[in-house]
């Protein structure tokens, strides 16, 4: 009984279901993929905060609220892009993408605005022991940009690598005894 426990539950059973999965819904990957970089973002913003703060540049915090507010918004398109067992909504699609358009835009604004801070003729800002988040503020809006822009390539790249996925062998081989041929399933005694 035990030892039927362990091949239900083991590890090699748990990564077949997890293919099983993939090659279902293969959008899951993008999907992760963008929940992720919002995850981080969202996990490193008193960085940004705190740089918003210090700098007070022109639309700083509307640059953040924006990342913010579109990085939901995209997620909303793209389940609603990749409904269960139904085509793709291609508006929403492309929805999806100008929204994350706008939030690499708002990044790079961000960005923009820090070095401009920092560079700028008349009283630069100068970054210290005690300033040191302005440089995390913009590393993470960069590792941010390039984890929005690689789930950006994979929703673009959906129908070669789900293609691949059901290539997958994932059926469970029964053993069979070889007295399969002589039941009977006709149902005449």
């Amino acid at each position: 009984m035990e030892q039927t426990k362990k091949k239900r539950g083991g590890p090699k059973e748990l990564w077949r279901k997890f293919l099983v999965s993939l090659k279902r819904r293969p959008q899951m990957i993008p999907l992760a993929v963008l929940v992720g970089g919002f995850l981080f973002y969202s996990l490193n913003l008193m960085h940004i905060s705190d740089t918003t703060a210090r700098i007070q540049g022109p639309g700083m915090g509307l640059a953040g609220f924006a990342t913010m507010l579109f990085s939901m918004l995209s997620f909303m398109c793209f389940l609603n892009a990749f409904p269960y067992r139904k085509k793709t909504n291609v508006p929403m699609l492309i929805l999806m993408y100008v929204l994350l358009a706008i939030v690499i835009g708002a990044d790079a604004y961000y960005i923009s605005a820090i070095w401009a801070a920092i560079s700028r003729p008349e009283n630069p800002i100068t970054v210290t022991h005690e300033t040191i988040y302005i440089v995390y503020a913009e590393y993470y809006l960069r590792i941010h940009i390039g984890i929005l822009a690689v789930g950006a390539a994979l929703t673009a790249l959906l129908p070669v690598y789900s293609k691949w996925l059901r290539k997958i062998k994932t059926s469970v081989d029964v053993g069979d005894n070889g007295s399969m041929e002589a039941l009977d399933i006709s149902g005449e005694a």
